[in-house]
């Protein structure tokens, strides 16, 4: 796909208007973020400023129709995605769970007085979400989940319970909550300011230094009827709002192996030693090869998945070969990209070890490498094999 990468010609089974919007994006992502993402990176913040920029591109649940939403189209979105995370995961993180995890499951499940009063304004970026599943002793099993919720006799719920590692948790303004309810999973839409609701911000990271992660407290946090996703019950519910992030995750990483690719072929051709520059080299030229090889692979991919979707015809079997097949060839291109730079390759001064220690985690959420692996060996053999 063209303005980067393109072995295959990608760039021609796009439209006009996917091609628009890649290059808005990309554009934004040059002026915008770069510039600062490191710094934001190396003091663990966020650029919040950022924003209402993002909002103003329609760029916050940007394949939703309706509700202030900019109604893309699916590869738009993975586009989106994709030069997003090339500036840095965290972003792309952030949009990816306000849009996929937070505006879809009240976009997908919620009632239409859900709908009008919280999609508008989390599609403006005036209201943040954040999506609460994972604890701390739950995390690929889902089902095994500690959190509660009560009917109340007088109207309402009461939840008790921790959710842990949520993105956007000490931004937010509505957290979509999963808890058990006389056994059966459902989603509650719980504002922040409830009494009883607190968000602790985790600041003891490698990874995703310039995202916002926290752990999620209820104590008694009581909540209206009006809180409770009424369209789902059961686990159905999280894990569709999962297949859809992950599809987005699967095309953005592939940002993130572009600018690795980049900026070690830049400095291949610039760096000399043994009086040429190391790019001329065998075993750098091998290097080069891996990751442009993997990376075409992960665009034919991901645009095939979005075409799918698009269709109504994707399964959630082809979304984990996608997000595992695409963010090990990213996080292997980027070990390859480091490795090409030599010391110069952990500065601040160049982009690949944010990078890398970014995809380390991609890596794990949403689906860590193993559990996508087992969801493909299942699919294959029909015999399930997490027992």
């Amino acid at each position: 796909m063209a303005e980067g990468l393109d072995l295959y010609d990608l760039d021609d089974e796009l439209s006009d208007e996917e091609r628009m919007v890649r290059a808005n994006v990309r554009r934004f992502v040059d002026e915008e973020v770069l510039p600062v993402i490191a710094e934001h990176y190396q003091a663990g913040t966020f650029p919040m400023d950022l924003i209402p920029k993002i909002a103003d591109m329609g760029l916050l649940g940007a394949n939703l129709k309706g509700y202030g939403c900019a109604g893309m189209g699916q590869v738009a979105y993975g586009l989106i995605c994709r030069e997003l995370e090339r500036g840095d995961s965290g972003l792309r993180s952030f949009a990816s769970v306000q849009g996929s995890l937070c505006m879809y499951p009240i976009y997908a499940f919620g009632s239409e007085e859900q709908k009008q009063k919280w999609l508008p304004g989390m599609a403006a970026g005036e209201i943040i979400g954040c999506f609460g599943l994972t604890e701390p002793d739950f995390g690929s099993n889902p089902t095994g989940m500690l959190t509660k919720a009560e009917k109340l006799p007088g109207g309402g719920y009461k939840l008790n319970g921790r959710k842990r590692w949520i993105t956007n948790g000490n931004i937010a303004k509505i957290a979509i909550v999963w808890a058990k309810l006389e056994g059966k999973v459902h989603g509650f839409l719980v504002p922040t300011e409830t009494p009883g609701f607190t968000a602790e911000k985790i600041d003891d990271k490698f990874s995703l230094r310039a995202s916002v992660t926290s752990e999620l407290i209820m104590e008694d946090c009581e909540v209206g009827d009006d809180a409770l996703l009424p369209g789902v019950a059961g686990m159905r519910g999280p894990l569709s709002c999962l297949t859809q992030a992950r599809s987005g995750i699967a095309f953005g990483v592939v940002g993130a192996a572009e600018a690795c690719y980049e900026c070690a072929l830049d400095y291949a051709k610039d760096r000399v030693q043994f009086s040429k520059p190391i790019a001329g080299y065998q075993l750098v030229q091998n290097k080069l090869v891996y990751m442009a090889s993997e990376i075409t692979k992960a665009q034919l991919l991901s645009l095939r998945l979005m075409r799918l979707k698009e269709a109504g015809k994707m399964i959630p079997v082809q979304v984990s070969v996608a997000k595992r097949n695409n963010c090990e060839i990213a996080l292997e291109t980027a070990r390859k990209a480091r490795d090409i730079l030599g010391g110069n390759g952990i500065s601040y001064e160049y982009p690949i070890s944010r990078h890398l220690l970014n995809l380390e985690t991609v890596y794990t959420y949403e689906g860590t490498h193993d559990i996508h692996t087992l969801i493909i060996g299942q699919h294959l053999t029909g015999l399930p094999a997490f027992e």
